[in-house]
């Protein structure tokens, strides 16, 4: 029911990516795995055990940093930093992203409907794009205007929306941003940007 009345209220739709549209681990551990193959081959190092620090270390303290953990962990050399750096560009997966079913049914609604859809991707745009080519996107991907935050310089999450919004001649009123929970706080009313956590789909 939220989603249709969303749908009836505004007139264009802006999403995060990242654990917006899809949970972002399901890229992060993808490359967990095969950065893992990699070290079995070249370091004689159980690949299994590696993965299953690496998950456990992602769980505990997420994806910043987690090279290192690693490296100090298996006692690596940092020379192998590079190759999962080139991983995380440029890796092919062995399974595609799928987006979450909810969000999915909203975005081809959108489309039926006739209305505006756009991505705003945040963080390094090689590895954005590398993660958009590799969604099943079931067919809609021919209506999404893509952004990349980046391209934008140094400028908050509003002011990015904003940007986006006046490329287009939007009004704040007519459009929802849909985010993650951690935007809540660094969007403001006086911005007038309608933003809801996306989760709020998924129930």
């Amino acid at each position: 029911m939220e989603a249709e009345y969303y749908l009836q209220k505004y007139e264009f739709f802006l999403f995060e990516f990242d654990d917006v549209l899809y949970p972002q681990k399901d890229y992060l551990l993808q490359v967990y795995y095969l950065f893992s193959q990699f070290i079995e081959y070249a370091e004689q190092k159980d690949s299994i055990e590696i993965l299953e620090f690496m998950k456990i270390s992602f769980a505990s303290d997420g994806h910043f940093g987690i090279f290192d953990r690693t490296m100090e962990h298996f006692s690596l050399d940092e020379k192998y930093k590079v190759n999962f750096e080139l991983l995380m560009k440029n890796v092919r997966l062995p399974l595609k992203l799928l987006l979450f079913d909810e969000l999915l049914r909203f975005l081809q609604s959108i489309v039926d409907s006739g209305k505006e859809i756009f991505l705003m991707l945040s963080g390094d745009p090689v590895i954005q794009l590398n993660k958009i080519r590799q969604t099943e996107w079931n067919g809609i991907e021919t209506n999404l205007t893509v952004y990349f935050t980046q391209e934008f310089g140094k400028q908050s999450i509003e002011a990015n929306i904003l940007t986006i919004f006046d490329k287009h001649g939007i009004i704040p009123q007519k459009a929802l941003f849909l985010g993650h929970s951690s935007h809540a706080n660094l969007i403001t009313p006086c911005s007038r940007i309608n933003y809801i956590d996306a989760v709020k789909l998924l129930d």
